[in-house]
């Protein structure tokens, strides 16, 4: 269970950090690529445990690593695409509304 809370104490902060280094982040909310971090690291974490890697000699760091990398990893890609998209569509909609 230790490693469960580390996981989400780390893919937590890991979201938070991808969301204070990124420019456009006043796109979305705080929490959004925080929870998507956590949710992911979650599910990792709960699947690598389900599949036995947490009890294998040799295999113990897979728990404990994998989940928060997949969790950063997922912060990232949730920010890279919801920012871009976020940034288009609101410019679409301010060029539509001063073209009025």
């Amino acid at each position: 269970m230790l490693s469960l809370v580390i996981v989400a104490l780390v893919t937590v902060a890991a979201g938070l950090i991808v969301w204070a280094n990124d420019k456009r982040h006043g796109k979305y909310g705080i929490a959004l690529p925080a929870g998507v971090a956590l949710a992911v690291g979650m599910l990792s974490w709960t699947i690598f445990i389900w599949l036995g890697f947490g009890y294998q000699p040799g295999l113990t760091w897979i728990p404990w690593v994998l989940p928060m990398v997949l969790g950063a990893a997922a912060a990232i890609a949730v920010v890279v695409y919801l920012g871009r998209i976020r940034t288009a569509r609101d410019t679409a909609k301010l060029t539509a509304a001063l073209r009025l």
